[in-house]
């Protein structure tokens, strides 16, 4: 039996889609924090149960038999060190055989304050004993074509990452690779750097809106303070705004750029192309 964890998130329910078409439904879990928000699932065959990060004690009921877990990060930034903490207990008290994880990008080395949080849950995987593997997941390519609206609106592209070169990928690609290990016998104690084949800088991500749009759009470099302010007057909570003037500041130095290939290799075809990402998103 396969655990995933935040099976409604963005992430989790692409990770159900690459798992179903691996092994049968009944074989997975769907542990999410609503399940009247997952009935399709449970439709789909796959056992629904209730795990919220936050309640620690709907955890164990909810990794009970579990094999395998796949813990997805949570979304509450400033919270999940706790929250991971509760799942990890969770499964060691459960028995849980192996335990894999959604983290950052070089999570290690990463001057990004997201990486923290990471850091500390990997550290905390580690000292329980169980067997592991960690996804060092790239940036998510639909982090920026979240901006092609309003960079269309104002033909102008913002963000503060200069000239530094982001390898990322498509969120279906990242899930593609927990269905892989998940999925494999001979993963505990693997730690892998995902990223997208590919790269660009922001100024190539606007040229390529541009281009596929046929309007306008430059990309304009702010600095990380005065990005922080504009996402914040754009009506974003100043947590936030500040977590990606921070990401952006660190992809300037480097933090989001990989070229090991790493996520294609374990997928076992090519990542998708930002552009394809661009034109889906332009699509809607």
């Amino acid at each position: 039996m396969i655990v995933i964890t935040g099976a409604t998130g963005q992430l989790g329910r692409l990770v159900i889609d690459a798992l179903a078409e691996k092994v049968p439904a009944s074989e997975l879990i769907a542990a999410v924090r609503s399940p009247e928000k997952a009935q399709d699932l449970q439709a789909r065959g796959m056992t629904l149960r209730t795990a919220d990060y936050s309640q620690p004690e709907t955890l164990r009921s909810a990794l009970r038999g579990a094999d395998k877990v796949l813990l997805i990060s949570s979304s509450e930034v400033g919270q999940r060190v706790a929250q991971h903490q509760a799942v990890i207990d969770a499964a060691k008290a459960e028995g849980v055989r192996f335990i894999a994880y959604t983290s950052l990008l070089h999570a290690d080395t990463s001057p990004l304050a997201l990486a923290d949080e990471h850091r500390a849950t990997e550290a905390l995987i580690t000292a329980s004993g169980i067997p592991y593997a960690i996804l060092r997941n790239g940036w998510y390519t639909e982090n920026y074509a979240a901006s092609i609206a309003p960079a269309l609106a104002h033909q102008a592209f913002i963000g503060a990452a200069g000239e530094g070169r982001i390898a990322s990928a498509a969120r279906k690609d990242y899930a593609a690779a927990a269905a892989e290990v998940m999925t494999r016998d001979d993963q505990a104690g693997k730690i892998y750097e995902l990223a997208g084949d590919d790269s660009y800088t922001l100024a190539e991500f606007s040229a390529e809106i541009a281009r596929q749009s046929g309007q306008p759009v430059e990309y304009v470099n702010l600095t990380p303070a005065a990005f922080a302010e504009a996402l914040k007057t754009a009506g974003l909570p100043e947590a936030f705004a500040g977590l990606l003037a921070d990401s952006d500041a660190g992809a300037a130095q480097g933090a989001l750029f990989d070229d090991s290939r790493g996520l294609s290799q374990l997928t076992g075809r090519p990542t998708t192309p930002f552009a394809e990402v661009i034109k889906a998103a332009l699509a809607k």
